[in-house]
């Protein structure tokens, strides 16, 4: 997006251009093509959905268009991970590219480690406490890897900030600690809701639903990239945005990726 007199201004491709996207089996295609794919337009041109997109549905709310909606219709099929990964701006990155960002801004660490080595902030750690899973089989990961478990591996962003202790008379910063786990690849969004009222009637804004990428994936996915430098990923990630977008000036896609 640009502002031109006051106004945001959405980029995009008019809905019968050919390069246009038109649905989400689509954008997933392309997701899954590029590795990664931010939200909206940054310092490398055609990098985002924003740009291969139609302007006028955005935020119609047809479900059939408007690709505000089709990120919450894809963050559900599980087949690709969205947060805020990029500049802690929103984005997609498809299964086969995660294991590459998540060791390159792990570090190599899961969170545990990298909480008892120093290099977590207490507020984040109060976060993930909430998401060590309940179910481990559904991480696929030996329980030497889980030190604690809690009632549900997936959260409404209000629960997340409430059981965290988070808000009024508590911790500070809530949306930017839940931004930069996402940024470590630590947390993603799973879903946008509703609350439900007491009649099981949905109410109100759809709510981000956070979970672990291991619960969706398996920690073995995930974590496979381990085993390599974090440097040797990082540069892979680079080189497979250069590969889609080879006209981008290195520096423009370092920005875009930095941690």
């Amino acid at each position: 997006m640009i502002v031109e007199n006051g106004e945001w201004i959405m980029k995009g491709v008019d809905w019968e251009d050919t390069a246009c996207i038109h649905s989400t089996d689509e954008l997933i295609d392309v997701i899954n093509e590029y590795g990664f794919l931010p939200l909206f337009s940054n310092e490398v041109q055609g990098f985002s959905v924003e740009e291969m997109t139609e302007p006028a549905y955005w935020w119609s709310g047809d479900v059939d268009v408007d690709p505000w909606e089709w990120r919450a219709i894809i963050a559900r099929t599980g087949k690709v991970a969205y947060g805020k990964f990029f500049n802690k701006k929103a984005g997609f990155i498809s299964k086969k590219w995660f294991p590459y960002f998540a060791n390159y801004r792990r570090d190599g660490y899961d969170f545990d480690a990298r909480y008892e080595d120093g290099k977590a902030e207490f507020r984040e750690n109060l976060i993930m406490k909430l998401f060590l899973p309940a179910n481990i089989e559904l991480m696929d990961v030996d329980r030497k890897h889980i030190k604690e478990y809690v009632e549900s591996p997936e959260l409404f962003s209000f629960e997340v900030k409430k059981r965290a202790g988070f808000g009024k008379g508590g911790e500070k910063n809530f949306e930017g600690t839940v931004t930069k786990l996402q940024m470590e690849s630590y947390l993603v969004v799973k879903d946008f809701r509703q609350k439900v009222n007491k009649k099981g009637e949905p109410y109100g804004w759809a709510n981000a639903i956070y979970t672990l990428p291991e619960y969706i994936w398996g920690y073995k996915n995930v974590t496979q990239s381990y085993k390599e430098n974090t440097e040797e990923s990082y540069n892979k990630i680079i080189k497979q945005i250069q590969k889609c977008f080879p006209d981008a000036d290195l520096k423009d896609i370092k920005r875009v990726m930095k941690s």
